[in-house]
């Protein structure tokens, strides 16, 4: 597969080099300005056991220059397998309308034909596999048997989802995850920097306004063959 995303390439191609990380804003959801205390960071389960809330991770690909659109990435089998990888570490992803769209039913296909390489095969298996919610107000059904459509309020929404029982969150797309920035509830980012210099488009959290300066810890660093250098940051 071309090793760069390029816009004369048919849809079906294009979509086939997809991650879970498709970059297009889709549901600016109004929201109550604010954070998650330090007593939203644990829950208690019945019977008076502390547990540590369930993760909310961003993961997304960038150029050097910030170029967050998803046909400037790098989408090789090293970075089809990393993103894999990835989605075995949560049961949960979360996206906005155009996004979720992007991906389904693409990888559903993908996943039941196997008609693409191996990683992109095992991709579509394992994307399939985790459960789905869609924030959207104008999306009226979904087509993967995984998915729920929400259009309750964002915030109000991932704090519950925290607290259940179950494996990480993974966010997709910008727009929620910028949101979701905002709020201070991401605990995890993952960025895979590819070694382009795109020279337009979105860039990586553009428009996102912070309250205060957010101050991550790099934990994680993995360079793979294409040049990609995939991060893994914690918030302090």
């Amino acid at each position: 597969m071309p090793a760069q995303f390029k816009p004369e390439q048919s849809r079906n191609n294009n979509l086939g080099s997809l991650s879970i990380l498709s970059v297009r804003y889709d549901y600016w959801m109004s929201d109550p300005a604010g954070k998650a205390s330090n007593s939203q960071k644990r829950w208690t389960r019945r019977g008076g056991q502390n547990n540590q809330m369930r993760k909310v991770i961003f993961a997304i690909n960038t150029t050097l220059d910030g170029c967050v659109d998803h046909t400037k990435q790098v989408a090789d089998d090293e970075t089809h397998e990393y993103f894999t990888d990835l989605l075995r570490e949560v049961d949960l992803g979360v996206f906005g309308r155009i996004t979720y769209q992007l991906m389904v039913p693409f990888w559903p296909e993908v996943a039941k034909g196997q008609s693409m390489s191996k990683a992109e095969n095992e991709f579509a298996r394992a994307f399939v596999s985790i459960n789905k919610i869609v924030f959207s107000r104008s999306l009226e059904s979904a087509e993967d048997k995984n998915t729920r459509i929400v259009r309750t309020n964002l915030r109000d929404k991932i704090l519950r989802l925290k607290q259940e029982q179950g494996k990480s969150i993974l966010l997709g797309g910008v727009g929620i995850p910028s949101q979701l920035i905002e709020l201070g509830l991401v605990d995890e980012y993952r960025f895979v920097v590819g070694p382009i210099v795109a020279g337009e488009g979105r860039r990586l959290l553009e428009g996102v306004s912070l309250q205060e300066r957010l101050q991550l810890k790099l934990v994680e660093s993995k360079t793979l063959k294409s040049g990609c250098v995939a991060l893994r940051y914690l918030k302090q």
